[in-house]
């Protein structure tokens, strides 16, 4: 199960605790729920992290750690979904987010940009662009989030009960035999 592997790589609360760089945060980041594996702060994590994976802005971990905080959500779960916006899918991922907000803004999409480091090019280029890619980012970083929230909960109940089940069965073949 993914829990072990999770629980094998996560370090403990106590161990967060005796970290002295951290200084005033160490006892936020102590909090048990923070670093606990159940449905609740699974789901939690998986929205968190997915909705800033979709922000284009330059701190998404610091983010996504911030809102774990103050939602109780899987600290670490939610800053390793942040990186499936990493330096390879990037690219597509805020492509796409501004494809559809460019859709809802009836903003005509760009299909070549021509990047260039010089001031000019970030006054006319950029002023285009940011409006359709944020509004594209929320959309499609609450819509990650709702989703995958919504999975989570329904994989967890589904594997939960499936589980029962089995048990449930073994039970029942080993009384046969024994009967």
């Amino acid at each position: 199960m993914p829990r072990k592997f999770f629980k094998k790589y996560t370090p403990h609360p106590e161990r967060i605790r005796r970290i002295k760089g951290l200084g005033m945060v160490t006892h936020l980041l102590a909090n048990p729920s923070l670093w606990h594996l159940h449905r609740h702060s699974v789901a939690r994590a998986f929205a968190n992290g997915l909705f800033w994976m979709a922000i284009p802005i330059p701190s998404q971990m610091l983010a996504a750690a911030v809102v774990s905080i103050f939602t109780r959500a899987n600290l670490p779960l939610s800053i390793v979904l942040v990186w499936v916006s990493n330096p390879f899918t990037m690219a597509p991922i805020f492509y796409f987010n501004y494809r559809i907000g460019s859709l809802l803004v009836s903003h005509p999409p760009r299909d070549e940009l021509k990047f260039e480091l010089s001031w000019h090019w970030i006054t006319t280029t950029l002023g285009d662009l940011w409006l359709p890619l944020y509004l594209g980012s929320l959309i499609v970083g609450s819509f990650l989030a709702a989703v995958s929230y919504v999975s989570i909960h329904l994989f967890w109940r589904w594997h939960v009960t499936r589980s029962w089940e089995k048990r449930i069965q073994l039970r029942r073949q080993d009384r046969s035999k024994k009967n």
